[in-house]
C-alpha cells in the first residue's frame, strides 16, 4: 500500500478568485485557501490590499497530492 503525503504551493496570480476556481477543479488537489503575501501592513483589508497601498499581493495556497499531480 502506497502512503502518499500532501505539499503545498503559494500562487499569485491576479485576482485569487478567479485563480482559486481553477484549482478547485484539478483532480489531485485537495483544497485551496485564499489570502495576501508579502506587503507591509498586518491583517489588510480586501479594500486596502486592492489600492496598491500595502504592498500585498493576492495570492492562493493549494494543498495537493504530488502523486496524482
Amino acid at each position: 500500500m502506497q502512503v502518499s503525503s500532501s505539499e503545498q504551493a503559494i500562487i499569485a496570480g491576479g485576482c485569487f478568485w478567479c485563480t482559486e476556481a481553477v484549482f478547485r477543479d484539478v483532480i489531485g488537489v485537495t483544497e485551496v485557501e485564499s489570502g495576501y503575501i508579502g506587503g507591509t501592513k498586518s491583517n489588510p483589508t480586501y479594500k486596502e490590499v486592492c489600492s496598491g497601498t500595502t504592498g500585498h499581493a493576492e495570492a492562493i495556497r493549494v494543498t495537493y497530492d504530488p502523486a496524482t499531480i
